[in-house]
């Protein structure tokens, strides 16, 4: 049983790929290594409920991972988990490594600069090719964002457990 409130969205459903019921994901993850064989998964809509399945295979595909999950072997039941996201528990997932964390720790995280003091909250991170962006809302004002670089050159501490960051953005940025 998944527990929703330990749980990461690791990728969703876009596609069904071939006859047998294997599953197209766009994966959150950094590797496929995360899709392992024997895992539990929830696919789940946003306002569903969801159901949980256990992976049987995955393989790289292009940008994303072709998934085969036990009881999904015809392309109608792969078909009607189009749309869904993929959720695991945080225990089954290994420890990242020094000076790297999972998105979901960093949502909703307090980030103050060294200068400006407190900025806003993590509200969004998206990749680009050289590093992930933090996307910083302040809380007073939702139409002011400010765009952070997930690099030692701005992010200067990342702490956890009191879900904080800290920043150093050069002046008139």
């Amino acid at each position: 049983m998944i527990n929703k409130a330990t749980s990461f969205t690791i990728g969703k459903v876009t596609g069904v790929h071939g006859l047998n019921g294997n599953l197209k994901i766009w994966s959150f993850a950094d590797s496929v290594d995360t899709f392992c064989p024997g895992t539990s998964v929830l696919l789940k809509s946003e306002e569903g409920q969801g159901k949980t399945f256990t992976i049987l295979q995955a393989l790289p595909h292009k940008k994303g991972v072709i998934l085969s999950l036990e009881g999904v072997d015809s392309r109608n039941l792969a078909e009607d988990l189009i749309g869904k996201e993929i959720l695991i528990d945080r225990d089954q997932l290994s420890e990242p490594e020094e000076d790297t964390w999972y998105w979901q720790d960093l949502l909703g995280m307090d980030v103050f600069d060294n200068q400006k003091g407190f900025i806003g909250k993590i509200t969004d991170i998206f990749p680009t090719g050289a590093n992930d962006v933090l996307v910083v809302t302040d809380v007073t004002n939702e139409d002011q964002e400010t765009l952070v670089p997930m690099n030692k050159h701005f992010v200067e501490s990342v702490d956890i457990e009191k879900k904080t960051m800290l920043t150093t953005l050069p002046e008139d940025y």
